[in-house]
């Protein structure tokens, strides 16, 4: 749901109005016509300094052309038939500007409206700079990122110490020297139509907002924890590898035992018949 803003002109029909609001709130710019002037006259409502058309009501018929100038209107655009009012909802900072609303048949300016719509604003950041060793004197800076149209303060309980101003989008920032166990100081954002407040906690004091070196010198306890169970394994793996080897070169190298061979003489035999020295041989006679 969003919130609308009623305005009346203080100057009744003729006249101008400023109207401001934050993004996103509903806004209704009053003219204050009569049912009778509406039914029986041709107004028209004009944005910008092109005045651009987005809204018209002839004979109490309404028209709205909420495609112009560039489509920032679709759809939050609502005339009320019955005074003439105009409301735009759910407004953005791209709906700033002028709003003009006239009479059709005396080509008459009845009145104008000049609408400004601030960005929701952050709430800022308090951050420690740096604190002096052996002092109770510390350094803090306050920040708000992306703003426009915007002051940014510190104050000590109510009373303002340092402000800094900007109108276009930028981030901004405001330093301050103080004890570093005070906590009555606050951090303000403001534009002219609502603020916010961030207050210092001394707990602050205590984070370092100084950036991170690639190495410092010394290393983590994570870190630390994970060097020492890479060593280990590789370690182990050391140990694996070279009791394995050890013993398939135990196994290869086993000594081989070989029995020494025995030779026995062998025995000659002697024939069966002995052959004589002296062999005498008969005669043999054929007949």
């Amino acid at each position: 749901m969003f919130f609308c803003l009623c305005l009346w002109s203080l100057f009744g029909v003729f006249g101008c109005v400023s109207v401001s609001v934050t993004e996103g709130d509903c806004v209704t710019l009053f003219v204050n016509l009569t049912e009778s002037q509406l039914k029986n006259g041709r107004f028209s409502w004009k944005f910008g300094t092109e005045q651009s058309l987005i809204a018209e009501i002839k004979s109490g018929d309404i028209t709205i052309s909420d495609d112009k100038p560039d489509k920032r209107f679709k759809d939050k655009l609502k005339l009320n038939k019955h005074t003439g009012d105009l409301s735009i909802t759910n407004t953005s900072v791209t709906h700033t500007g002028l709003y003009n609303m006239s009479d059709i048949k005396t080509d008459q300016q009845l009145t104008t409206f000049t609408l400004t719509v601030y960005a929701r604003l952050p709430v800022p950041v308090i951050s420690r700079v740096s604190s002096l060793s052996g002092s109770s004197n510390c350094s803090v800076l306050c920040s708000v990122m992306n703003v426009s149209h915007v002051s940014l303060s510190w104050y000590k309980g109510k009373s303002l110490l340092s402000s800094i101003s900007v109108s276009e989008h930028s981030n901004i920032n405001i330093s301050l020297h103080l004890e570093c166990l005070d906590d009555s100081y606050t951090c303000v954002v403001n534009n002219p139509i609502t603020n916010k407040t961030q207050h210092l906690n001394t707990d602050v004091f205590h984070k370092s907002s100084e950036p991170s070196l690639p190495f410092s010198g010394t290393v983590p306890l994570s870190c630390a924890v994970v060097i020492s169970v890479m060593i280990a394994a590789a370690l182990l793996i050391v140990c694996i590898y070279r009791k394995r080897r050890q013993h398939a070169d135990h196994t290869s190298e086993q000594e081989i035992t070989y029995a020494d061979p025995k030779f026995r003489k062998r025995q000659t035999h002697k024939p069966i018949c002995a052959v004589e020295d002296d062999v005498v041989y008969a005669a043999v006679m054929t007949r």
